[in-house]
């Protein structure tokens, strides 16, 4: 048997090979988003049991895993059937020595898809209605903007996602306000999935086949909120483009590990308090977020 013939023979047996995209029909691009998923998440827990792969493409392996997930979210598969397949990919990769023969062609065959995306430094990953920007950049003279997503509310303006300096990253978000208003507090609102396991999209507000932003929060009574601990002006790197002043929020770590959890279809709430009672909110696609961050953790070469 030839090296070619003995890769797919390894493919097979771990159950990687069933991957083929056809856009025949709703049931077969279904079912390939979920071949899909199931083989970077069998590769993922074959790796934090064997220790394939160095931490570079570990987390770029982690990076795809999340955005599989999402792309079988969005192709309509339960989320209780996504569990499943983790669970089955998990088992898969349990019952595998790690010094299979087998196990070590397919790993080699991650190894080499992978080689170019390790060297990328930008990538966009598109949602339903709105992009993530992410750059791999850190600065030693103030923060740049990782991850990013932008939004108007009203007349105003949002930039929002992961910002680094110094090799901290943190979850900022950089406001512009038309007329110039004072905000006492900025909060992100989402979904509190120990209330709520599943995401609401009200499709009755739909339009062209699209739900709009704000049909897809969560009812406030199945919600969490994290409030901005830091109020501060951005610099240059940070600041949108225009001449109106901007102000920025800082929220804490905890913010980003919730963001990270919730269905990509969903979006979040970025409100900002006024004291004569008046709430101005921004809305923001979750989309590939946790795709995006962990992309971000894979270290240039």
């Amino acid at each position: 048997m030839d090296m070619a013939s003995r890769t797919r023979s390894a493919a097979r047996l771990m159950g990687l090979g069933a991957c083929a995209v056809f856009a025949l029909s709703p049931f077969s691009a279904r079912a390939a988003a979920t071949d899909s998923y199931y083989e970077r998440a069998l590769m993922s827990a074959a790796n934090a049991r064997c220790h394939l792969f160095e931490p570079n493409l570990a987390a770029a392996l982690a990076m795809t895993e999340a955005q599989a997930r999402g792309a079988a979210l969005r192709a309509g598969i339960d989320e209780d059937q996504l569990d499943q397949v983790a669970e089955r990919a998990r088992a898969k990769a349990g019952g595998q020595p790690c010094d299979s023969r087998d196990l070590a062609l397919v790993a080699e065959r991650v190894k080499a898809g992978f080689t170019g995306f390790t060297r990328l430094t930008r990538l966009d990953y598109p949602g339903d209605l709105k992009t993530w920007a992410a750059v791999r950049q850190d600065s030693t003279t103030g923060r740049v903007w990782n991850l990013s997503q932008s939004a108007t509310f009203g007349s105003d303006n949002l930039t929002f996602g992961l910002t680094q300096y110094k090799g901290v990253k943190e979850l900022i978000a950089v406001a512009q306000f038309a007329d110039g208003a004072d905000p006492y507090a900025a909060r992100i609102v989402m979904r509190d999935r120990s209330l709520s396991r599943r995401a609401y999209l009200d499709a009755r507000l739909a339009s062209g086949g699209k739900i709009p932003l704000n049909g897809r929060v969560t009812p406030r009574s199945a919600t969490k909120s994290f409030l901005a601990d830091t109020e501060f002006a951005p610099g240059q790197l940070l600041k949108p483009a225009g001449k109106t002043p901007a102000l920025a929020y800082r929220f804490p770590p905890a913010a980003a590990a919730a963001l990270a959890e919730l269905d990509p279809r969903e979006a979040i709430q970025i409100e900002f308090l006024f004291s004569n009672g008046v709430v101005r909110t921004a809305y923001i696609e979750v989309g590939d977020f946790a795709a995006g961050r962990a992309f971000l953790m894979v270290a240039q070469r």
